[in-house]
């Protein structure tokens, strides 16, 4: 169980140092000053640990290096006895470099830096990064960390910073990496609220993770299994989705053989785009020994390619067992759009859609919301069917379920995972839940290979109301799933009925017919209307030919110059011929003019028009498809019948169905208003409370 409280006493501790670079650095740089620190001794925790041990295991095979021993030494002739301390801390060195995955070949701590001369803190400290092995140098050059030791000494900083983590104890056994990663989150959020809202970055709470977890029904069993399982996330972060998912497989080894199992054959995959994010991720899976990890540098939504110059996705063309993610809400891709459309012609392949102005090329929009872009990207990484397939549990917020209408990207989305039955099932989820933010998400479960009960079915689970209060609150993080919540959901997942709070769905009932309907209004009293207005357009045959298309015969009343005329207009003769006919007529200079000569006059005059037409409304109607229905055209006639009472004059389908996902429609439940009676009283009430506030305040 977290231990808020702790976390919490931690994060305000290491918060009264950050304080102290007020007036020295930006709030924005606080998390590029602290943070990697805060890494750093989380490394040399882990170091410290092992190096203890190793002495014990030194000790254990030669006693002469027993403090004591070495202590006595001392005593009878301090240069042996320092000859002898070197020895030992030389042997510590070699197991470290020999049986660990990082190291440091120095004899620089954190604390003994601190305690040598203060004139040489920074070359000491500045020794003691150089001597980290590659994969950490890897980590701290991540975090740009040596450019920022110039700008802390600069500013005479460097000390207090060191000083700030030291002494504290960052161990694993001391703070697991979820528990890191809370601290971590509460940090950056008061480091900077504007910053952490626009990133849309939430750390994903333990409890959602194994629920997802759960529901994703991995194939493996500690005790028997032999073959590999590869997880994978797009979007890591620091690594806690994975981190917490193969935890909790581990949980359920019996056995040691189990335990050891689980290490050996869950590898984990995953890339995140912040270096730092990805610093501290590639920092704990080395610190827990994940050896197998493939972690990597980059933005998963574009291609891996020489001629982009950002890192692009490095786990092309692989596959995956098992795919898990919180990836950002709501994030602006806009900045590398172009990239991302390099890949329309497979990868995103189901969100494009046509440029209007430019036939045959397409886009994918909206650029403001990347979530939908991050979930063709694990689908794009599934196992074919015949090898088993993948699945995906995904969590997001209200927007994938409906944004966007017919033939746009996001339901263009929707269209290409419902018709090829990848969904499985969708959980509505408790709010305030994330440290970050209170607002409700909903996890997504996926599969290419469902078994035949569920095939295109999707259940829908309203676990909304499967939480309870946290004893105390995170942030926004006041709601907290107990195991017999988790318990619940699962068994809801498993038991697959439709109760009052699980509903089934055949794929199609997401789906809607989009209609372009062109109906003839009527005034109050039934009669249809005519209507006359500006005519906005350029005056010429094209454009009267189109207004002529929708309404049928309409009389035009032209200006031309300071000469009016009325021009009924039929469709048979050519609009500008009509003109040029009654200018012959009333114009004496145009009089032995040709037809020709005189339309290429009127086109260079000062002219305006109005016109009276039909009034015509032109409308979208959203129609459910039913899949029972044999002849669509007549099922739309009569729906657009019965819905519409004036006269329709022509209705035209968007060219492909559109699909939504209402959750909170679907589990609606009226409630009966309050009586006028019951407001009234409890106007007053309120009312009264004020007042006594107000009185209140005037005693003060």
């Amino acid at each position: 169980m977290i231990n808020k409280n702790r976390l919490e006493n931690l994060t305000n501790e290491v918060w009264k140092g950050a304080i102290k670079l007020r007036g020295k650095f930006k709030a924005k740089d606080y998390p590029s000053v602290i943070l990697p620190m805060i890494m750093i001794r989380r490394i040399e925790c882990v170091l410290e640990e092992n190096r203890a041990k190793f002495k014990s295991i030194i000790i254990s095979k030669d006693d002469s290096f027993d403090d004591e021993n070495i202590k006595a030494l001392y005593e009878k002739d301090a240069e042996k006895g320092k000859v002898k301390q070197a020895e030992l801390t030389k042997r510590i060195k070699q197991y470290e470099k020999a049986k660990l995955e990082f190291y440091n070949t120095t004899n620089w701590t954190l604390k003994s830096i601190l305690a040598d001369s203060s004139t040489l803190v920074e070359n000491n400290f500045r020794s003691f990064l150089n001597g980290f092995s590659e994969n950490i140098e890897e980590i701290i050059d991540k975090f740009e960390y040596r450019q920022m030791v110039t700008k802390m000494v600069k500013e005479k900083r460097l000390s207090q910073i060191i000083q700030l983590v030291a002494e504290e104890d960052f161990s694993p056994t001391r703070l697991s990496n979820i528990e890191m990663g809370y601290v971590y989150e509460n940090l950056l959020q008061r480091f900077s609220q504007d910053d952490a809202k626009d990133t849309g970055e939430h750390f994903t709470p333990r409890e959602i993770i194994r629920i997802m977890v759960d529901l994703m029904e991995i194939d493996f069993d500690p005790e028997t299994a032999t073959k590999a399982i590869s997880l994978y996330d797009p979007a890591c972060g620091t690594g806690g989705m994975l981190s917490i998912a193969k935890e909790h497989l581990i949980d359920k080894a019996k056995t040691p053989k189990g335990i050891a199992n689980t290490e050996d054959l869950i590898l984990l995959n995953g890339q995140e785009m912040l270096a730092q994010n990805y610093a501290v991720c590639k920092a704990d899976m080395l610190i827990k020994g994940e050896t197998k990890a493939n972690i990597t540098h980059g933005n998963s939504l574009i291609p891996h390619i020489e001629s982009i110059e950002d890192d692009g996705d490095q786990h092309s063309g692989k596959r995956f067992d098992y795919m898990i993610s919180n990836p950002p809400f709501g994030v602006d891709w806009s900045d590398y759009k172009s990239h991302v459309e390099k890949l329309i012609g497979s990868r995103y392949q189901p969100g494009a859609t046509e440029k209007s102005s430019k036939k045959g090329q397409y886009t994918i929009t909206p650029t403001n919301d990347g979530a939908l872009l991050f979930l063709l990207t694990m689908i794009e990484k599934m196992k074919p069917q015949s090898k088993g397939g993948s699945k995906i549990a995904i969590l997001f917020n209200g927007s994938p379920l409906s944004n966007g209408d017919a033939t746009q990207s996001e339901s263009e989305v929707r269209r290409y995972i419902l018709e090829n039955d990848l969904l499985d099932t969708i959980v509505m989820m408790p709010d305030q839940m994330f440290y970050n933010t209170g607002i409700y998400t909903y996890i997504w479960i996926l599969s290419n290979n469902k078994p035949k009960h569920k095939e295109e079915t999707v259940l829908i689970i309203n676990a909304r109301e499967q939480s309870k209060k946290e004893p105390k609150s995170f942030g926004n993080k006041r709601n907290q799933i107990t195991d017999t919540n988790r318990k619940w959901i699962n068994n809801q997942f498993a038991s697959w009925e439709e109760n009052e709070d699980c509903k089934k769905f055949h794929i199609t009932d997401f789906a809607f017919h989009k209609v372009k309907v062109t109906f003839w209004q009527e005034d109050e009293n039934g009669e249809q209307m005519w209507i006359t207005e500006d005519f906005t357009k350029q005056i010429n045959n094209a454009n009267m030919k189109k207004e002529f298309d929708l309404y049928g015969d309409f009389t035009v009343n032209l200006k031309v110059n300071d000469l009016d005329f009325e021009i009924h207009y039929d469709g048979e003769t050519a609009f500008e011929t009509l003109v040029a006919n009654q200018l012959k007529e009333k114009v004496a200079e145009l009089k032995d003019e040709k037809l020709n000569d005189i339309k290429k006059w009127f086109k260079n005059q000062k002219k305006t028009a109005t016109y009276h037409h039909r009034h015509y409304i032109v409308d979208n109607e959203y129609i459910p498809f039913d899949r029972t229905e044999t002849d669509k055209e007549a099922y739309i006639n009569a729906f657009l019948a019965k819905e519409i009472d004036y006269q329709i004059i022509n209705w035209e389908e968007y060219k492909e169905l559109g699909y939504e996902i209402l959750p909170n429609k679907y589990f609606y439940k009226y409630q009966e208003p309050e009586s006028s009676d019951k407001l009234i009283e409890q106007f007053w009430e309120l009312e009264e409370e004020a007042t006594n506030l107000l009185n209140e305040i005037k005693a003060l």
